[in-house]
């Protein structure tokens, strides 16, 4: 989302959340991801964001994946995310004919990153927002990203960035001054 204060509306979040299904359903009929023509959309929808599809199936993650940074059509990323969390997050087989049905999908809308200026590890911890910022971590050539809606399973700061730090591929007592993290907000729905 290009800037941090612009909501959606409930008939884009709609449109938003049909075309995330029509991706998964054109991905289960054709193997391929939906083609979208960004100019028969809204506006708003047309314009560059960055988003997360997270599947979810009787309750449990199904797949997720996402874009950090804007770089296409916001409703282009949210069909060609849609179809990689179905069908090629690594976590998961892809989505069969049979789990289509009994999909949740939940699209989370990001805010662009901020870096956060931090001393010591005690300082960025001082520094979280529980609830309300999503964090990416990277160092030594590691990276990983935690959506805001993380901090439900690890309501805790220093377990957030420990499990951070591991989904990054660093052990969770990692510490370098080399250290980078940024935080960023989500719309979700």
């Amino acid at each position: 989302m290009p800037s941090s204060e612009r909501r959606l509306s409930d008939a884009q979040r709609a449109v938003l959340l049909a075309v995330a299904r029509d991706a998964i359903r054109h991905g289960l009929e054709t193997g391929q991801p939906l083609q979208l023509r960004p100019e028969d959309f809204d506006p708003l929808l047309q314009q560059p964001g960055a988003a997360f599809v997270t599947l979810q199936s009787r309750g449990q993650l199904r797949g997720c994946i996402g874009s950090l940074e804007a770089h296409r059509p916001l409703v282009v990323d949210v069909a060609e995310n849609a179809f990689a969390a179905a069908f090629r997050d690594p976590r998961f087989p892809p989505l069969s004919p049979a789990e289509f049905d009994d999909l949740e999908i939940h699209i989370s809308v990001l805010s662009p990153p901020t870096p956060v200026e931090f001393s010591s590890e005690a300082d960025l911890l001082s520094r979280l927002r529980p609830g309300i910022d999503g964090l990416i971590l990277e160092d030594r050539g590691r990276r990983g990203t935690f959506l805001p809606s993380v901090w439900d399973q690890l309501p805790d700061r220093e377990q957030f960035l420990q499990h951070l730090k591991l989904k990054a591929g660093l052990p969770p007592d990692h510490w370098s001054d080399s250290l980078r993290v940024w935080r960023y907000t989500t719309e979700s729905f």
